[in-house]
């Protein structure tokens, strides 16, 4: 063994200990949106002591006192120092700021952010079926995580979408958006809870639209918000009940977040493909991703969280059967999609300029 540099040994040692406070701190932020302290927060017209706070949420004090002092270390709340009207109580005053409000607090937003931190005890519970997966190659589907599990992924994309969809992103897609105003059929693969579908069903009355998905939760859901919309041009349907269209008459098809995630991604193309009209238009809207780890390594930050969420979300659901193809969340980077696509059939691949912070959106035609 070689000799240990000591500097270096704790500066190490600091460096993994950042990682375990970066998820204990997740797991305060989950109890923050679960538990309604952030909303309670937002809604305040001043800051609050804990004292405050624990009647505001009917919680006990000295949890919220210990949560808070967690969450303003970490900077996840703002905090001023006061002096406690209770002398039995060293107490603080915290507020949130109205950037830390937007991503905390308001789930209408697009900026918000508790969608992954809501399914996080979910996540983190397969760490007990990991170490069998990773001696048998084979993962776990999205439905592994249960009901919290899509809701999970509702919260995380919807507030974006709900914002940008109709505004910022069909408008880049060439005639797009006067094909969904005269009448068109849509598919929405990979559906989710539905918040695409039930977007632009209502924005464009005279068209069709389906969405598809395998996962019995998230398709649950998608029926409950299909029937207090009370929309009529909308449904949703299990594949392996109602496949997709072979025949070449679908105008408009949609993934939003989902091909990498998908056990056959080539295949699905190939059904996209066979379900399109020549001159239909195919969304694919993924994972920002580089050719390399050693580009996504250096050219994202967020690059070892993404690996990580792969290990335990993505990745682990492309492997879910024998012979999956295990893309992983940094594995559709543009250049693999192009090529896909162009495998599959199609012949037209353009990036659209579309600011996210996380996702790439392309434009795919036969």
């Amino acid at each position: 063994m070689q000799k240990i540099d000591p500097d270096k040994l704790k500066l190490f040692s600091f460096l993994l200990f950042t990682k375990l406070e970066g998820a204990v701190t997740s797991a305060m932020v989950h109890l923050g949106d679960h538990l309604g302290i952030y909303r309670a927060m937002a809604t305040a017209t001043t800051p609050l002591t804990t004292a405050q706070l624990a009647h505001a949420t009917q919680l006990n004090e000295r949890w919220i006192r210990e949560w808070a002092y967690n969450q303003a270390a970490a900077k996840i709340i703002s905090t001023i120092n006061s002096p406690s009207e209770s002398p039995a109580i060293d107490d603080d005053t915290f507020f949130l700021s109205p950037e830390q409000t937007a991503v905390l607090a308001l789930d209408n937003h697009p900026a918000f952010g508790m969608g992954m931190f809501h399914g996080l005890p979910q996540t983190m519970d397969s760490l007990n079926r990991l170490p069998e997966s990773f001696r048998t190659g084979i993962g776990h589907n999205y439905d592994s995580k249960g009901e919290q599990g899509a809701v999970s992924i509702e919260r995380n994309f919807e507030p974006w979408s709900n914002a940008n969809l109709i505004s910022a992103v069909l408008p880049k897609l060439d005639g797009i958006t006067e094909a969904l105003s005269a009448g068109a059929k849509v598919a929405d693969v990979g559906c989710g809870a539905g918040g695409a579908v039930l977007l632009m069903g209502t924005e464009f009355p005279n068209s069709e639209f389906i969405g598809y998905d395998i996962s019995k939760y998230a398709l649950a859901r998608a029926a409950e918000k299909l029937k207090a919309s009370k929309l009529t041009n909308a449904t949703f349907a299990d594949p392996s009940d109602q496949p997709m269209a072979t025949n070449n008459s679908v105008n408009f098809i949609t993934t939003f977040d989902c091909i990498h995630d998908m056990t056959h991604p080539q295949q699905m193309m190939q059904s996209i493909r066979q379900a399109i009209t020549d001159d239909g238009t195919w969304l694919l809207v993924d994972i920002k991703a580089h050719d390399s780890f050693t580009m996504n390594a250096t050219k994202n930050p967020m690059a070892a969280l993404l690996y990580g969420v792969s290990v335990m979300s993505c990745m682990s659901s492309s492997m879910s059967q024998p012979g999956g193809a295990g893309l992983g969340t940094l594995g559709l980077s543009a250049n693999t999609a192009e090529q896909m696509a162009k495998s599959a059939g199609f012949s037209r691949f353009r990036k659209l300029d579309v600011e996210h912070a996380v996702n790439a959106f392309y434009e795919i035609r036969p």
